[in-house]
């Protein structure tokens, strides 16, 4: 059709059944009179940032191999989790694997071994021998301006933080799945920018190569405005497409927290697992005074989801970035110890913990599904309670609460995530669905159940408001007896979806102007 219009084909996105193309305005009029045809504007993506306070630390790493990680269990295995974390909080602030008990299960040999995760980001740095200690397992660039190198940062930081094998001075990796590969897919430019078409094609080719790499993980860290259900989105439905052939799909909540209702595309995919920031405020040793990230994006999404599923450590954490890249030249800072160590906050970073965690289940388990992941991560998390072991922040905001590699992957949950939801339905577009969010005429969120009753529960209502600065303990006791509620779905009835109030005009929500940007990482204040 673009051909017969006139117009020229740029790109072909199989995995959407869709092709990138340039029209002139006649040409567009053209195509937009057949119907039963979607067509979108290629949306750009890039990276923005601000300045931020920093915070400085030393540190000495060197690299190891697999079995390094159980040669030194008993010399580690003597000492107890404080004072390793106060070791590591002496020397830099490498102590993020800690927070979420990985360095547990390398120990035992769980690393990720095995297991491919594809980061589509800004690339990886050249030197990643020395960045990760090992080669990524294939490299890809989108880009308009192909390069074997990461220009900017971002892809760097993220995908250390998800693989590194490179050891404090006290054996702590500072990647949470060590001896993951790393599938390394440049669709953004040394600015940061990019475009639907440059990220669309990177899930393609994943999804297409799944099996030649043993893919089984895809980070995205990143996300934009929602302009459409979640349905229709092109990027959204690449993103279910990699999702329904087997992938576990890691998606960023987004930067633009703490108000309700920020989670951007592709979070808001009701079936994938998306990811918020949590802080130990400096206090690693401390856990209670853990909280929320401020900017640390919530739920729920426009069509009624609970979002985020869970949320990571994301207040600062250090990994390797290069030291001639662009952020590193925006905020040096940020630089800490040696020239390739760099501090970042974000949902990208805790994304990318996320990231980390499955590739260890998937190692412990291959057979499980992407359902299976992510009920597993939900019912294995912690959630952030006060001194009367109440909900310190709702479901909205903290999701089934902070992750657990350890409980991760020993759950033996498997039916718990994506309830009621049909991937295949929806893609072919014969049922689409919502959560069971909503909101009554005082602006404040709460679930229904499947008769549609308001429930009262620990947690299940907000205000939409942040709540106190002061940090909470995330429990290991069970603090949500509704979960089937809230992490199923039903089918969309737009009767019936937000009821009570509209949250926001429906000419807003589809607006599809190419002003608004996707942000890979929005720089955010180190908490």
């Amino acid at each position: 059709m673009v051909l017969d219009a006139g117009g020229r084909v740029i790109a072909r996105l199989a995995v959407i059944d869709a092709v990138g193309a340039e029209l002139s305005p006649q040409q567009l009029a053209t195509l937009r009179r057949h119907a039963g045809l979607s067509i979108f504007l290629d949306q750009q993506v890039e990276i923005s940032g601000k300045k931020s306070n920093t915070l400085l630390a030393t540190n000495s790493t060197t690299s190891v191999t697999a079995g390094d990680f159980t040669r030194t269990s008993a010399a580690n295995g003597t000492l107890e989790k404080d004072e390793l974390t106060r070791m590591l909080f002496d020397r830099a602030e490498y102590y993020h694997p800690l927070l979420v008990n990985a360095p547990d299960l390398h120990r035992a040999g769980t690393t990720g071994k095995g297991v491919t995760v594809a980061v589509v980001d800004t690339g990886l740095w050249w030197e990643s021998d020395t960045v990760l200690s090992k080669t990524p397992k294939f490299r890809l660039d989108t880009t308009s301006k192909p390069l074997d190198d990461d220009p900017n940062g971002h892809g760097t930081h993220v995908s250390s933080t998800i693989a590194s094998s490179s050891l404090a001075t006290n054996w702590i990796a500072e990647g949470i799945a060590p001896m993951a590969d790393i599938g390394a897919v440049r669709a953004f430019g040394a600015d940061g920018s990019g475009s639907y078409i440059d990220v669309i094609e990177a899930i393609d080719y994943i999804v297409k190569n799944k099996a030649k790499h043993n893919i089984r993980v895809l980070n995205l860290s990143f996300s934009a405005t929602p302009r459409s259900y979640y349905w229709e989105d092109p990027l959204n439905q690449a993103v279910m497409k990699a999702w329904q052939a087997g992938i576990v799909v890691v998606a960023a909540a987004g930067n633009s927290g703490p108000d309700p209702m920020t989670i951007g595309v592709p979070g808001n995919v009701p079936y994938v697992i998306t990811v918020g920031a949590m802080t130990d405020n400096y206090s690693p040793i401390d856990s209670t005074d853990d909280k929320l990230a401020t900017f640390s994006s919530t739920g729920p999404t426009y069509e009624g989801f609970v979002k985020p599923e869970v949320v990571a450590p994301g207040g600062h954490i250090v990994s390797s970035l290069p030291f001639d890249g662009y952020i590193a030249s925006l905020y040096p800072g940020s630089m800490v110890g040696a020239d390739r160590q760099f501090k970042m906050s974000g949902t990208s970073q805790a994304t990318a913990i996320v990231s980390g965690i499955v590739a260890l289940m998937l190692q412990k388990d291959p057979s499980l599904t992407p359902d299976q992941v992510k009920c597993r991560l939900m019912a294995s998390a912690r959630a952030a309670v006060n001194a009367k072991g109440k909900a310190a922040y709702s479901v909205f905001q903290q999701g089934a609460g902070l992750v657990n590699a350890l409980a991760a992957v020993n759950s033996g949950e498997s039916t718990c995530a994506n309830r009621g939801l049909d991937i295949a339905r929806d893609l072919a577009g014969t049922a689409h669905y919502q959560g069971p969010a909503n909101i009554d005429a005082d602006g404040t969120f709460y679930l229904v159940d499947e008769q549609g009753k308001r429930v009262a529960d620990n947690g299940l209502t907000w205000s939409g408001k942040y709540g106190s600065a002061d940090g909470y303990l995330f429990s290991d006791g069970k603090l949500w007896s509704r979960t089937d509620i809230w992490s199923s779905g039903r089918l969309w009835s737009r009767s019936q979806a937000w009821s009570d109030s509209t949250p926001w005009t429906q000419g807003k929500l589809f607006s599809r102007s190419l002003a608004e940007t996707m942000s890979v990482n929005r720089w955010v204040e180190h908490e």
